[in-house]
């Protein structure tokens, strides 16, 4: 009776944390097919796309939503490569202080981004670098190296050495057991990776926000902040670019599994 009513009670939790999950995603949905949207959840009495058409038609969106796959790409990218070859050496290296650097690294990623932007924000001005696209790139990239690196190398760690020591012997040098052995085997990790990167640039507002100056270079979560405006705000053109705004993140998902399910596979592979 009692695993029972422990049963019943979990349930419970979770159908309500699920309620209050979902309410919100239904108020999206609802708002962004309904021409007189408002802040009650309601049924749309007309089913239009006309949120949608004004909000594609706005060139200010479709703007900051190209600066924003630039800016999470780009980071994306560098945090593969960069992750990649620093956690070469961690993995496969016995060094005398890697400990203490890996709890280093672990403590810089729990740092609040609130700490770190004064500093930047000063490192910015003197590099010339405000109000540049390619900065907040590297700054957005630098400041996920930390934990990034910290699952790439436990990705590493799980392929074995004896691969790379018979590419050795076959003739391979460092980087060509890398790029051609660890890092096919690592598709799982490097997707990882890839999608939490894209994910936190994507919805990062406080860096662009404070490092940017031209409106005209904002990305897509700063430009979500401006539909909240002094005039009111307009509930159904917020919630179609917030479901277009989500897009991004699903079609990767999406997208990875079948690249994570070939990772595992070639993995196991290579392992027998």
């Amino acid at each position: 009776m009692s695993r029972k009513k422990s049963r019943t009670t979990a349930y419970i939790i979770m159908s309500a944390m699920a309620v209050i999950f979902v309410l919100p995603l239904l108020w999206v949905i609802f708002a962004s097919f309904n021409p007189d949207a408002g802040v009650g959840l309601k049924l749309p009495s007309t089913w239009v796309m006309e949120n949608y058409q004004a909000v594609l038609s706005e060139s200010k969106n479709m703007r900051s939503f190209g600066v924003g796959l630039v800016l999470s790409i780009g980071v994306a990218a560098l945090e593969v490569v960069a992750c990649a070859l620093a956690s070469y050496p961690l993995s496969r290296y016995e060094l005398k202080y890697k400990k203490t650097f890996m709890y280093t690294i672990l403590f810089m990623s729990c740092l609040p981004m609130t700490a770190l932007m004064i500093p930047a924000y000063r490192l910015f001005v003197t590099l010339h670098l405000m109000d540049n696209l390619f900065g907040v790139v590297l700054f957005m990239a630098a400041t996920q190296l930390p934990y990034n690196m910290w699952m790439m190398k436990n990705f590493m760690d799980q392929v074995s050495i004896e691969l790379e020591e018979a590419a050795w012997v076959d003739g391979a040098n460092k980087f060509k057991s890398l790029l051609n052995i660890v890092m096919p085997l690592m598709i799982p990790g490097l997707c990882t990776i890839a999608i939490h990167s894209f994910a936190s640039s994507w919805g990062n507002f406080f860096t662009p926000f404070i490092l940017l100056t031209s409106t005209s270079k904002y990305p897509a979560a700063v430009r979500l902040f401006q539909f909240f405006g002094t005039h009111g705000v307009n509930y159904g053109h917020l919630a179609a670019y917030s479901v277009m705004y989500s897009i991004p993140s699903i079609v990767l998902y999406s997208l990875a599994q079948g690249f994570m399910s070939k990772g595992f596979i070639m993995q196991g592979a290579n392992k027998g």
